[in-house]
């Protein structure tokens, strides 16, 4: 039997030097959605999907399940990384709508750090550290004796996210993974491709990720929702129909109706930890000045020079 990757047959190339303005309407964004998730589908065997909670990756679940129920298969699992310092609504959306939507759902966490009992903000002594957790922070060139456990900074993402997410890839046999991952974001993201290698077993165990949503600005994010993702899959939602607020929704409807994350309901833009996020403005995300504003002002952790390691390390 082929190993991977020789059982592919990809472009990776696709994408290469193009920007959102390649793909000007909604309609060419999604077609591209589409293609991309129809083709990752047939060619990965076992895939999964990166579910954060946030806007982004819930639209790519979406599109994966679309493709699915249109296609015929399996729906893949959906991976949640628990770095301990989510917003308690966000498990909980996650959990509810994995539910709703039928969806295999893997919370992942670092288990050698989660043994330690450590709460985010109190010191780690390197001293009681396993021997694989200390060649973790080797890969950082990290050479002290103590660290703290926070999320936002460079070895708290990568031993509570990467690592996280390298033993869930591990452990699953695991060899496509969908990601919310769009070029307008962040500099950091705005060359990467549809299909994105990442092959370097030194690095991380080797597999894809796949970016159906590259193209995709925070605007068309939110146009996605609300004219097919929230009508297509709660009943008597009229397309097209954008709420004001969490008391302006159709038939009754309650924000826990929906498939949108109550933080953007409170101004949220972008969800990270619940110290390292903060709100963007009064109104509800989609109504706020999207081409005007950062989308990731809020995010702590959001620093290029941080962002650009954590790639190299298998974060994003």
């Amino acid at each position: 039997m082929e190993s991977f990757p020789a059982y592919l047959s990809l472009d990776y190339d696709d994408g290469r030097n193009q920007a959102p303005e390649d793909y000007p309407r909604l309609e060419d964004k999604l077609e591209k959605a589409v293609s991309v998730t129809r083709t990752a589908l047939e060619q990965y065997r076992e895939p999964a999907v990166l579910w954060t909670g946030g806007k982004d990756s819930t639209l790519v679940v979406y599109l994966v399940s679309q493709v699915v129920a249109e296609d015929g298969g399996s729906m893949p699992p959906a991976v949640f990384i628990d770095h301990f310092q989510h917003f308690d609504e966000t498990l909980a959306f996650v959990e509810r709508w994995a539910d709703r939507w039928d969806v295999e759902l893997r919370v992942v966490r670092n288990e050698a750090v989660a043994r330690l009992g450590v709460s985010p903000g109190e010191e780690v002594r390197i001293d009681d550290l396993d021997d694989g957790t200390r060649r973790e922070l080797d890969r950082l060139d990290f050479d002290g004796s103590s660290f703290v456990l926070d999320a936002d900074t460079l070895v708290g993402n990568h031993l509570l996210k990467t690592v996280a997410l390298n033993d869930a890839i591990e452990a699953g046999g695991l060899d496509g993974i969908f990601s919310g991952v769009r070029w307008d974001e962040q500099a950091a993201r705005a060359d990467e491709t549809f299909f994105s290698p990442r092959h370097d077993s030194a690095r991380y165990p080797p597999h894809d990720r796949v970016h159906p949503i590259l193209p995709f600005e925070e605007r068309a994010v939110w146009d996605a929702f609300w004219s097919y993702l929230v009508p297509d899959t709660v009943p008597g939602f009229p397309a097209g129909y954008v709420p004001s607020g969490a008391d302006d929704l159709p038939d009754d409807l309650d924000p826990a109706d929906l498939p949108v994350s109550p933080k953007y309901f409170e101004g949220f833009r972008s969800l990270g930890t619940e110290s390292g996020s903060g709100t963007s403005g009064d109104r509800p995300a989609w109504l706020q000045d999207l081409d005007g504003t950062a989308e990731r002002a809020g995010r702590a952790q959001d620093k290029e020079d941080l962002m650009g390691r954590l790639r190299d390390l298998g974060y994003m």
